[in-house]
């Protein structure tokens, strides 16, 4: 079964509302058409809306894995920077319930998922038959 995790800038960990740069927490799920769960929280000591783009790597690598990432703002930079790394941006009001927004994916996987969300499962889809590659390249010893 397809799925795909997306990330929600949220403190609630049931709305997002959250800025990108200046999250203090990411609810990531992994989402399928038939079902969802909470896989992991990521939470973020420094977390100024100062311009600091040095917080942002940081931030894009917890994202490792995911199709998206939704949130209230998201500057210019860290749009290229999520992009580069595979990782779609979604703005969305502030409030969002998350578990409309998982409802909305859910839908689309169920009916055929196109733009953003098929490039993401396309994406894992081919990270997973890559995935013990680099394995055998280190060789085997007994």
């Amino acid at each position: 079964m397809e799925s795909v995790r997306i990330a929600f800038a949220s403190t609630d960990r049931s709305t997002v509302n959250q800025h990108f740069g200046a999250t203090e927490a990411f609810a990531i799920f992994e989402v399928g058409a038939q079902s969802s769960q909470l896989v992991e929280v990521c939470e973020f000591i420094d977390t100024a809306q100062d311009g600091n783009e040095n917080k942002l790597p940081g931030k894009i690598a917890t994202l490792a894995g995911c199709g998206a990432v939704y949130c209230l703002a998201v500057g210019a930079s860290a749009v290229k920077q999520l992009l580069a790394a595979g990782v779609q941006p979604v703005r969305v009001e502030e409030g969002a319930c998350i578990e409309a927004l998982i409802a909305d994916i859910q839908a689309e996987l169920a009916s055929g998922p196109g733009g953003w969300l098929a490039k993401a499962i396309r994406s894992k889809a081919s990270a997973d038959n890559t995935r013990f590659d680099a394995m055998e390249a280190e060789g085997w010893q007994e």
